[in-house]
């Protein structure tokens, strides 16, 4: 599975980088601190397949990078996608970024 760091993909978006976000938390914690994106629930993705494009990168995000794993994971098996890149660490990777 494809990763990449906080600051990688910080530097990626400062460039403004082709890059879709997908933020697969709880709403509760979207509301909390995100960084932008679409959002779909984990138990909702697969309802949301027609919206992920499979010709551009990708990054799945989440709180600590596990869900997120496991989304990608799903998404890959069922679906063959080969774009999909898992944000390390999740959220609470990202808030400990320096800015």
């Amino acid at each position: 599975m494809n990763s990449i760091s906080c600051s990688e993909l910080k530097i990626k978006l400062e460039q403004q980088q082709e890059i879709l976000l997908i933020d697969v938390r709880e709403h509760f914690e979207r509301d909390l601190f995100n960084i932008g994106g679409i959002h779909f629930p984990l138990q909702l993705l697969f309802q949301n397949i027609s919206k992920i494009p499979s010709d551009k990168i990708v990054v799945f995000y989440c709180q600590k990078g596990i869900r997120s794993q496991i989304a990608i994971q799903r998404l890959n098996e069922r679906f063959g996608y080969n774009n999909l890149i898992n944000l390390q660490g999740g959220m609470d990777a990202w808030r400990k970024l320096k800015y």
